[in-house]
């Protein structure tokens, strides 16, 4: 069930971007969905497409690992050229809910680099 779980969730963020980049185009139906896959790739539909998957191969890695064990991977990587006092700052500027804040400064001080 688990699995299934995270497979429709990543499936759903590409397709929620999708349909939020067909209503900005202000078509309708085909026209929409060809004018909003050439708005989000690079190369055209083909590159919208491309964009689509890997969006979903990353939602569905993310779901695999967890969004906090990702998180402490990258903050990992980022305090080997920050000091904990500016990342920390940085942490605070973040768009997200504040009890993530506080776990992600939690684990900044509490980081030892052995």
């Amino acid at each position: 069930m688990d699995e299934l779980v995270k497979k429709i969730a990543a499936f759903g963020l590409p397709a929620v971007i999708l349909m939020i980049a067909m209503s900005a185009t202000g078509l309708a139906g085909g026209a929409a969905l060809t004018t909003a896959l050439a708005a989000l790739g690079p190369f055209g539909m083909f590159g919208g497409l491309a964009l689509l998957g890997t969006i979903g191969l990353l939602v569905d890695k993310i779901t695999e690992f967890g969004f906090e064990e990702i998180t402490k991977l990258v903050l990992k990587e980022h305090l080997k050229t920050t000091s904990k006092e500016e990342a920390i700052e940085l942490v605070k500027k973040y768009p997200i809910t504040k009890s993530m804040k506080l776990k992600i400064i939690d684990y900044i001080e509490n980081f030892n680099e052995n």
